[in-house]
């Protein structure tokens, strides 16, 4: 499975994660709000403020899904959620190029610009 096929699913189907896997998400986006990812200057009192209302999280259930970086968390709770509800995950492809649409209601391509309308 390529990044942008896990992006689409972990983003169109996030009704199928689990709380773990939606506190990690949130988790690395707090991170990158931030900035502690780029290792710019950071401000204790907002980092606080995170980790008192839930975004920033120090358990290390959560951490150890996040240890191999975030595309390799967002690879492996795709595959999982691809194995375990094939049935409701739809991968809206054109039917033209084969590649994978912008969001599954699309009726363009963005690739090869084919309309299926």
């Amino acid at each position: 499975m390529d990044q942008d096929t896990a992006k689409y699913i972990v983003n169109y189907f996030s009704n199928l994660l689990t709380a773990e896997e939606r506190l990690a998400i949130r988790h690395t986006h707090s991170i990158i709000k931030l900035g502690l990812d780029s290792g710019q200057a950071n401000n204790p009192k907002a980092i606080n403020v995170y980790k008192k209302a839930g975004w920033l999280s120090e358990d290390q259930d959560i951490l150890t899904l996040l240890q191999d970086g975030y595309d390799s968390f967002e690879l492996t709770i795709a595959e999982r959620i691809l194995l375990q509800n094939p049935e409701v995950v739809f991968l809206n492809k054109c039917p033209n190029c084969s590649k994978l649409a912008r969001t599954p209601f699309a009726k363009q391509c963005r690739f090869c610009a084919h309309n299926w309308h």
